[in-house]
């Protein structure tokens, strides 16, 4: 009701932790449009204002590999007696499937794919990055497939949810992000996050594309979270051994602990994959074994170490003790 006079509403797409997506008719152009509405709690710590502000900064990018945005707003249902405002922003409808989608059909893509794939994601990071927009939530459901081509969706609404400020984002029992693909930086909880978070994303995304599963799992979101900030990277061939190697490796430095140790940005990574002469630091650093052997004093005294430091992140950042993450 509160659209019907610019859209026509069909029938729902899909839901998330931060959004349900609709399939609706564009009735001023006549074509198919996707209509994103925030979901009100959100809509609430982000407010009208903010949201479109960055929403309008997104609505800038223009480049082959996103996802552009046709339309934003605020817009209030005259039946509802609460008079409460619903957040929306409108795409193109993408008659296609996200990677999520083709992963799940078929597990593991072939290499061509996934660097194809890592490739255009790439680009339409570093062309956000040189614009001044960190996307903060990559992960293959915002990676859509239309005619053989990566479409990166869903920028602006990280920005503008963690520019309203982690505690009042917790208090909704919501936080940013997606675990599988988050940066320890953005797993602890950092609100200023650079382009090397989105280029750990990419690594974490490309690593999934190769070996089947994501670089870190676990039962519980905590658990995923707590071996992203304590545990090193696996390598990728231990899962899948025709992957180059200087892919692995490439995919090995982007996954990188500190963003210091990774690419500088998307760019770097994406010519790191096609070009093995650029990653010649981390092809070493993947000879060296990951794990020291056996499981000693000092190991065990790590291991307690990290638990309580990670025990003491998730308190800090609202992951433990109500805090939900999207699956």
């Amino acid at each position: 009701t509160a659209l019907g006079d610019r859209y026509r509403i069909e029938r729902e797409l899909g839901r998330g932790g931060m959004a349900t997506v609709y399939l609706a008719h564009d009735l001023k152009h006549d074509r198919q449009v996707a209509v994103k509405v925030l979901r009100p709690e959100l809509a609430a710590v982000i407010g009208a204002e903010r949201f479109l502000t960055e929403i309008k900064t997104t609505a800038n990018l223009q480049h082959p590999h996103i996802l552009p945005l046709h339309d934003s707003g605020e817009a209030r249902d005259p039946g509802d007696p609460m008079g409460r405002p619903y957040l929306f922003y409108v795409m193109p409808f993408v008659a296609g499937e996200s990677l999520r989608d083709r992963l799940s059909r078929e597990k593991q893509l072939p290499v061509a794919d996934a660097l194809r794939i890592a490739t255009e994601v790439g680009s339409a990071l570093d062309y956000a990055h040189r614009h001044g927009v960190i996307h903060r939530d990559i992960k293959p459901e915002n990676i859509l497939l239309h005619d053989g081509s990566a479409l990166v969706a869903d920028f602006g609404i990280a920005l503008a949810a963690s520019k309203a400020g982690g505690t009042r984002m917790t208090e909704t029992g919501m936080s940013l992000g997606t675990p599988h693909y988050m940066s320890p930086e953005q797993a602890m909880g950092e609100r200023e996050l650079d382009p090397r978070s989105d280029v750990y994303s990419l690594g974490a995304v490309l690593y999934e594309m190769l070996a089947g599963d994501p670089p870190y799992t676990g039962s519980t979101a905590q658990a995923i979270v707590a071996k992203v900030i304590t545990e090193k990277p696996p390598l990728v061939t231990a899962a899948r051994d025709t992957v180059p190697p200087h892919v692995a490796a490439a995919i090995h430095m982007a996954l990188a602990k500190l963003p210091a140790d990774r690419f500088a940005s998307a760019a770097e990574f994406t010519q790191a994959l096609t070009r093995p002469g650029l990653v010649s630091t981390a092809a070493r650093a993947t000879e060296s074994p990951l794990h020291p052997a056996g499981d000693g004093p000092a190991r065990a005294v790590d291991r307690r170490v990290g638990m309580a430091l990670t025990a003491a992140l998730l308190i800090a950042t609202g992951l433990a003790g109500g805090g939900v993450l999207r699956p």
